[in-house]
């Protein structure tokens, strides 16, 4: 079986270099083996393991939430209900981020609009953003 250097598996998952090393210092990616020159090298299970760290990243998982994903991947005879709960979890802290970005939308899209011109005196914009923060 060949073996990966860094760059490659940075390559292979769209991973920056030190992305991987960093996840390797804090124990989500497990340490590489090195050549005899002491290069970094990894085998699939590895690039398997970055692929699902990167994709849970995209998907706003935190470090410790993949850790704990992670942890529970490596029993695979174990119930998944904790690995359901962290995802639920995730998906409910998503659905409360859309509804406040859905309502500063709202509230940015009303001030946006009641500019009509003319001076900064009288700007709107400017004393709608001073009237919320009072």
């Amino acid at each position: 079986m060949s073996r990966l250097m860094i760059g490659d598996l940075a390559r292979r998952t769209g991973t920056k270099v030190n992305t991987i090393r960093f996840y390797e210092d804090i124990g989500l990616m497990p340490r590489a083996a090195r050549t005899e020159s002491g290069r970094r090298t990894y085998e699939e299970g590895e690039v398997r393991r970055l692929a699902f760290i990167r994709h849970g990243r995209e998907l706003g998982f935190s470090i410790d939430e993949l850790r704990s994903l992670i942890s529970l991947s490596d029993q695979p005879d174990r119930d998944c209900a904790e690995a359901e709960e962290i995802a639920r979890r995730h998906l409910a802290e998503v659905e409360a981020r859309i509804s406040r970005l859905t309502s500063l939308r709202d509230e940015l899209q009303q001030i946006a609009t009641t500019c009509s011109g003319g001076r900064m005196a009288d700007c709107r914009v400017i004393e709608a953003i001073t009237d919320a923060g009072a």
